[in-house]
């Protein structure tokens, strides 16, 4: 291989190199020239376009404008009219004003001169009235103020005179009338009420399927009866009444817990001390809540709202109460009836005066023994139950105890002596005989180691049940003792009474 061939085959491959080289640098450039062309053409319609918008939003703008413009030119064209017509208004008034005050002024001018002319008259009139007065006191010798003076004196004594008459006949009038209106009201209120007479409160009678009854329901040795009387503290009578037995007991309540549990006994057929202790217990539940329940009847058909549940409960445990035989819930329900009656008459307050009259006897409710009379107590029940100070007055005075200072207070005064003084309202005997049991068993009961005492037999019989744990069965016999003298003492009854002491040893154990 010569020179020259070294030479091309070195040469000829660099120049190949070079010339692509070339050829991609040119059409490199060649594609960049295109692209900015492309660049500029892309530019330039965008340029364009921007025109062509901003062209269209100037020729929106322009057009809201024009709107608007034409939109402020009308309304203002409208306030203007408005304006105008405004101004005609004001300005007719004004001419209305100008022509009264014209007119007022003329009307004053006029008004004056009557003024110059009736002070001209009033002058005129003062001096003749001078010339007359001293004319009349020549005539008469009296000088103006002794003559005014005398005539005053006439008039004052036949003023008096007069008036004095006339008091006189109205207080006449007024004493007719108020006592004719008074016997009016009286006997509209107690024609307007509907009442009954006392009924029989001590004896009951529970009937029997047939006299075989009679022996279960004595038991055997007596325990059954014996059970059932010391529980509810009542005397049963067992005699030959075909098919009936009878319960006798001054307390009302006791006498239907006793009533209610012997009728279930002989339903139920199981007669046995454990079987009558609960029968009792569950009687004696249903006549709680029965006492509730009256209480609230009593309320509601009176429309008397907003009531203490103690009041409520007091007011039931009347409907178990007698006062000389009458019932203390029905007599307290009447006189709340007739003090409404008369308070609508006299103008009084109604509502007031028949919940002061409802409460009156509330005392006679009361669960605990006091040595305060009735009133007294029931004022102090009503002090802390929060009722009106009215109707606590009304209540601590309706039997006089103390001074009624509201026209209501005196209102059930009236009431409570209508409902009592009625014809069969009430009977003293019944009263002074339950009082006389009462008596009995509170005696018996002060003493230490009695739980409680029970008064049967009309009285003639005193059942004290002993403490077992207080009393030894040789203490028993003294504890009797004791308790007849103090009877002795303190009351007054026919016959003798007969005390029957029992003290009974109880015990309960569970077999486990």
């Amino acid at each position: 291989m010569n020179t020259t061939q070294i030479v091309l085959f070195i040469v000829l491959p660099v120049a190949g190199i070079v010339l692509g080289w070339i050829i991609r640098w040119l059409y490199a450039r060649f594609q960049l020239s295109a692209s900015e062309q492309k660049a500029e053409r892309l530019r330039q319609d965008a340029i364009k376009e921007a025109e062509a918008q901003k062209k269209e939003i100037l020729l929106e703008a322009k057009d809201q404008l024009y709107r608007e413009r034409n939109q402020q030119e009308r309304e203002n064209r409208d306030r203007r009219a408005e304006i105008q017509k405004y101004e005609a208004r004001v300005s007719k008034k004004e001419e209305l004003v100008d022509k009264r005050a014209a007119e007022f002024d003329v009307k004053e001018k006029e008004m004056q001169d009557r003024i110059l002319a009736m002070k001209r008259r009033e002058e005129s009139l003062a001096v003749q009235e001078e010339k007359y007065r001293a004319e009349l006191e020549r005539i008469s010798g009296l000088s103006a103020q002794e003559a005014k003076t005398l005539i005053i004196k006439d008039l004052e004594n036949d003023a008096r005179h007069d008036a004095q008459a006339l008091l006189n006949k109205i207080e006449q009038e007024a004493q007719l009338s108020a006592e004719k209106k008074a016997q009016e009201i009286l006997v509209t209120t107690i024609q307007r009420l509907a009442t009954e007479t006392t009924s029989d409160i001590t004896v009951t009678t529970v009937s029997l399927p047939s006299d075989e009854m009679k022996g279960r329901i004595i038991g055997r040795e007596g325990r059954n009866i014996r059970t059932l009387e010391t529980l509810t503290g009542v005397d049963i009578i067992i005699d030959d009444t075909p098919e009936a037995v009878v319960i006798s007991c001054f307390d009302p309540v006791r006498k239907e817990i006793a009533k209610q549990s012997l009728e279930r006994l002989v339903t139920d057929g199981r007669i046995h001390p454990a079987r009558i202790e609960e029968i009792v217990q569950k009687v004696t539940r249903e006549i709680q809540q029965k006492i509730y329940e009256e209480g609230e009847k009593v309320l509601f058909d009176l429309g008397i709202h907003n009531m203490n549940q103690d009041a409520v409960r007091a007011l039931g445990r009347l409907y178990y109460r007698t006062s000389y035989g009458q019932n203390v819930l029905t007599h307290s329900r009447e006189v709340a009836e007739i003090a409404t009656m008369l308070a609508a008459e006299v103008g009084a307050n109604k509502e007031l005066a028949k919940r002061a009259a409802l409460l009156h006897d509330i005392g006679k409710g009361a669960e605990a023994d006091s040595d305060q009379n009735h009133a007294e107590v029931g004022a102090e029940m009503a002090r802390k139950m929060g009722e009106d100070q009215r109707v606590i007055n009304a209540i601590a005075a309706h039997h006089n105890d103390v001074e009624a200072t509201t026209l209501e207070a005196v209102i059930v005064q009236i009431a409570d002596a209508i409902s009592a003084a009625r014809p069969g309202a009430r009977r003293e005997t019944v009263d002074n005989y339950i009082k006389r049991l009462e008596n009995l068993e509170e005696i018996a009961e002060k003493f230490q180691g009695v739980e409680k005492a029970f008064a049967i037999q009309a009285g003639r019989e005193l059942r004290i049940l002993v403490n077992n744990e207080k009393i030894a069965d040789g203490e028993v016999k003294d504890l009797a003792q004791k308790i007849a003298k103090q009877i002795e003492t303190d009351l007054r009854y026919p016959g003798r009474i007969k005390l029957t002491m029992i003290r009974e040893t109880r015990i309960v154990e569970y077999a486990r």
